[in-house]
């Protein structure tokens, strides 16, 4: 498969003001040349096939936004070179921004006052799309989703899940190579959130359109991403399929155990004595992070009944969740 997106040795720097403290400080930096350099994006190498719905991941402030204002040319690379369907997307973003689509965060790109058919029409004028395609893919939107009662309605008066789902159509509506989505769940309930997944996954298989996601919620990795890239502090950590991801960490399972009274309290007085395990708790169980390497399953689980009356029990596969999880705080070794 071709690459649309080739990224080599990409890297972005900003300058930024060393900052002092009060008024005073605040008058002095008014007229201060004292900056430091900042590296956001810091040697990435990737490349993206046609077609490929790509999770990418990282941290608050790992240099995510960075790399996708990079690729969409909103920002021009201190170093190294990226071509987006083969130019130079700063170079070249009146073109650029007629082949991509975007959903980022809450910004909605539909009148806010408009029908949505309204807002479709104006897209399709601006995009200068042909009335027969035009027609072909808003039959595929009502094939994939009950677009009809939104139509006529303005985006005003719809619901957060509404929205969102109308902004990924009119992503798609100019029949774009690529589409970057930021965040396309956050906030939707799990009924919305699973709308939304089987769009973009429909989307993908029937246009072929690259998708570049980058998303904290683990559900939407799972459903959509064969492939994930990992960022953090601007420097990539991993470049690969969930699968093989998952096999770094082969060694881990997850205890989960239930013990009557109070859990949340249970769970400290577990965590004190097992400190080399990562706890956590909810409503229902108490989850133990156990690598076999170091102990077996069956050695904690002994030790636990040895000092708590465990009602229950589950053991789990490590979570794709728990494994980024991981990642973010030790790396791949």
């Amino acid at each position: 498969m071709s690459s649309v997106i080739e990224i080599k040795n990409a890297t972005k720097e900003f300058k930024v003001l060393n900052r002092r403290e009060g008024l005073k400080g605040s008058l002095k930096d008014l007229f201060s040349r004292d900056y430091k350099t900042v590296r956001a994006v810091d040697n990435i190498t990737m490349n993206i096939a046609q077609g490929e719905i790509v999770g990418y991941l990282g941290p608050n402030g790992a240099g995510k936004s960075t790399t996708i204002k990079m690729m969409t040319g909103v920002l021009e690379p201190t170093s190294g070179t990226i071509l987006v369907n083969g130019r130079e997307p700063y170079k070249n973003r009146s073109r650029n921004a007629q082949e991509i689509g975007v959903v980022f965060g809450q910004r909605s790109q539909l009148w806010w006052a408009l029908p949505l058919v309204e807002s479709f029409k104006l897209l399709k004028d601006i995009y200068q799309i042909g009335d027969e395609q035009y027609d072909s893919i808003m039959k595929l939107y009502a094939s994939l989703v009950d677009i009809k009662p939104l139509l006529h309605k303005p985006v005003r008066q719809m619901s957060l899940g509404q929205r969102t789902l109308s902004d990924i159509l009119a992503a798609f509506l100019h029949d774009p190579k690529i589409v970057f989505l930021d965040e396309p769940t956050i906030g939707l309930d799990v009924s919305m959130k699973s709308k939304i997944r089987e769009l973009i996954h429909a989307l993908n298989k029937e246009k072929n359109t690259t998708v570049i996601l980058t998303t904290h919620d683990m559900g939407d990795v799972d459903a959509l991403c064969e492939r994930i890239v990992i960022i953090d502090k601007g420097k990539m950590l991993y470049d690969n399929d969930i699968c093989h991801l998952k096999r770094f960490f082969g060694s881990y399972r997850t205890l989960k155990i239930r013990i009557d009274g109070d859990m949340k309290k249970q769970s400290e007085e577990i965590a004190k004595q097992l400190p080399e395990f990562r706890v956590s708790a909810d409503d229902e169980w108490i989850s133990v992070l156990v690598d076999e390497e170091k102990s077996g399953v069956m050695d904690v689980l002994t030790k636990l009944q040895k000092n708590f009356r465990i009602s229950d029990m589950q053991l789990e596969e490590i979570s794709t969740e728990d494994v980024i999880k991981k990642i973010y705080e030790e790396g791949v070794k």
